[in-house]
């Protein structure tokens, strides 16, 4: 077994590989050129001598600068874990959050063995970066989490019970099996379970005097255990759970994106649209609506008034006239003459069968044709409207719209001119933007329309309802219960996005870019902060045959329980693997993992079971950890 000492020689080795291979790549050339072969032993030589002063110095005050400027840190753990994460061998690959708590690991590790540099940046900014990241997902996955709990929730609950039993069991009683020391059973629960408030529920046993060190044993002695066991197990388990989690699918023979999709369609309920507020909701999509310009020469339309046409032609509405290259003001009701060019918009199979012959020649003239189209979703606020069907509300005044989906509750209607619009509903429409606003006008309602725009203060009242709720704790036989900020967070997420899809207007706008952006920045910030602050307590745990142990327990207390838990979702529960994969990254209390599988599947629809495991296993965690405390 490597010494402590050894060790620090290994991390000051490899802090000047890096900066060495570089410093040699640029020298040899120059070396070369006045070498030949006998000489290449002292060019070599020569090459070292000169870059050894240079580089202890420097590199020394590169960590330090890590260290005096923790952002720096941060930033170039991002990069480099970002940049590794998108290398696969055979199909395999880190991902981003892995590669950014691997290299963060790293570095700090280095820092704190060859240069007595130890990390430690405030936990507030890894605590609110994953809180964004909580709130993003909450925010995409809402309507879907309350479908899953109606499809599925028992067995998210049995898949959750199973990691956290199973994770128990290994930990305890491979302790007890190795004969380690009291307080190495809870730090490896708190470390493989990657829930470091089990530490602080061990620390109050003792505390409390629930648990008694044994004697010729501290109580500081008992919590260093605790703190090494957590930090080797904690390291090990979230890279080894990363990965599970990410390819679970594939080793049980499924296809991960292929099962995405059908998940996607199951826990939707079928609807071909997505939900008011959800990602994605106002993209135009296909239509077999176009929109198409033609030269007025059929004597049916010389001469007749916008009304008069749009009475004797409804389905086929003129949405702008051109005449001489102006465009002419159609609030007027103009007359149509020959050779203006009137643009309209309505089925695609009529446009080409029947108006090129009915109307006239068709005309490519561009200010004809730029006419722009919006898809809006409208909440229906109208009393007065509610029971028509959509055949009944069509208008004059609002040409040229189609209705792409209707919303009730936030479920998906079938769609059909006899089709009955009710107040609450929502109504999806494509068309110009002044037809769409005069519709918006007619059915009660406003109009929401794409933005780039994104509303920070509802954001940040809903965070602050959620973490303020997460806690709350109720103390019950001297073990703190709560629903935890993450939980409470994405809670809060689920509800605004679950009320959005019933009201697109509640909560003001949400850019889809803005919201992808928090959930992956914030969790690889998170997980930045993280591997700075968790590698010299590994530094410090390594040394004698007990880390062996506490590695070995630690991943396989990590590893198995998810593995087992998520073949029982399969093959006895009959879940999708993706939701199975889902609930099973939720009982194992892994925000990185989920993030890992959504990544490898292209959906984040592994995120609607994961509230439901994890806010369970959170607290059976904390009692687990209380007990294997009071036990050992």
């Amino acid at each position: 077994m490597a010494s402590r000492g050894g060790l620090t020689a290994t991390m000051a080795r490899l802090a000047k590989l890096l900066p060495c291979l570089s410093l040699l790549v640029v020298s040899v050339p120059a070396f070369a050129q006045n070498a030949g072969t006998e000489s290449s032993p002292s060019v070599v030589g020569q090459i070292f001598d000169r870059i050894e002063p240079v580089t202890e110095a420097g590199i020394h005050g590169f960590f330090q600068l890590l260290d005096n400027q923790p952002i720096a840190f941060i930033l170039l753990a991002l990069t480099l874990g970002t940049f590794i994460g998108k290398f696969s061998v055979k199909t395999i690959s880190l991902g981003s959050t892995a590669g950014t708590l691997l290299v963060g690991v790293v570095l700090s590790m280095i820092a704190q063995g060859a240069y007595g540099i130890t990390y430690s940046i405030p936990g507030i900014l890894s605590s609110f970066m994953l809180l964004l990241f909580m709130y993003a997902l909450g925010l995409k996955v809402g309507p879907q989490f309350f479908s899953g709990l109606r499809k599925g929730g028992l067995a998210f609950i049995g898949i959750g019970v199973i990691v956290w039993a199973l994770n128990w069991v290994i930990c305890y009683f491979g302790a007890k099996l190795f004969d380690l020391a009291p307080g190495y059973a809870t730090g490896l629960i708190s470390g493989s379970y990657t829930i470091t408030a089990i530490l602080g529920v061990g620390q109050g046993a003792m505390a409390s005097g629930a648990y008694v060190p044994p004697v010729g044993m501290t109580v500081e002695e008992v919590g260093a255990n605790m703190a090494a066991a957590y930090a080797i197990s904690y390291v090990l388990s979230t890279v080894g759970i990363i990965l599970l989690i990410r390819y679970l699918p594939r080793i049980f023979g499924f296809d991960a994106k292929a099962d995405a999709k059908l998940a996607e369609a199951e826990y939707s309920g079928g609807a071909s649209h997505p939900v008011p507020g959800a990602p994605g909701a106002l993209t135009m999509g296909a239509s077999p609506y176009d929109l198409r310009a033609f030269s007025v020469t059929h004597p049916l339309f010389i001469g007749r008034t916008i009304s008069q046409l749009a009475e004797d032609f409804p389905d086929v509405p003129i949405l702008r006239i051109v005449r001489n290259q102006d465009v002419l003001d159609l609030s007027s009701d103009p007359k149509i003459a020959e050779n203006d060019i009137v643009t309209v918009r309505a089925n695609v199979h009529d446009l080409i069968l029947k108006e090129g012959e009915l109307i006239g020649p068709e005309s490519d003239d561009q200010l004809a044709r730029n006419v722009p189209l919006e898809v809006a979703d409208i909440h229906i606020g109208s009393h007065q409207i509610s029971g028509q069907t959509l055949e009944q509300l069509e208008s004059h005044g609002t040409g040229g719209i189609e209705v792409q989906a209707l919303f009730r509750v936030g479920n998906e209607l079938p769609l059909g001119p006899k089709s009955d619009v009710r107040f609450g509903d929502v109504l999806r429409l494509t068309g110009p933007d002044a037809a769409i606003k005069a519709a918006a006008k007619q059915l009660g309602g406003h109009a929401i329309l794409p933005t780039l725009k994104s509303e920070v203060l509802f954001l940040a009242l809903a965070m602050l309802v959620g973490y303020l709720v997460g806690i709350i704790t109720v103390t019950i036989s001297g073990i703190p219960f709560a629903l935890g900020t993450s939980a409470g967070v994405i809670m809060a997420g689920v509800l605004v996005s679950y009320l959005r899809s019933r009201n697109p207007g509640f909560g003001g706008p949400v850019h889809e870019g803005a919201r992808s952006f928090l959930q992956d920045f914030g969790l690889n910030a998170f997980v930045a902060v993280l591997s700075a602050n968790v590698g010299p307590k590994v530094i410090s745990a390594l040394g004698g045959e007990t880390i062996l142990w506490l590695a070995l327990i630690g991943v396989v207390g990590a590893l198995i329980p998810p593995l087992v838990a998520f073949w029982v979702g399969v093959k006895v529960f009959g879940l999708n693997s993706i939701i199975s994969d889902g609930a099973t990254t939720g009982g194992r209390n892994s925000t990185p993992g989920l993030n890992a599988i959504m990544e490898e599947s292209k959906s984040s629809v592994a995120a609607v079971p994961y509230p439901v495991s994890y806010a369970l296993t959170t607290v059976l965690a904390l009692i687990g950890g209380y007990f294997s405390m009071i036990l050992s």
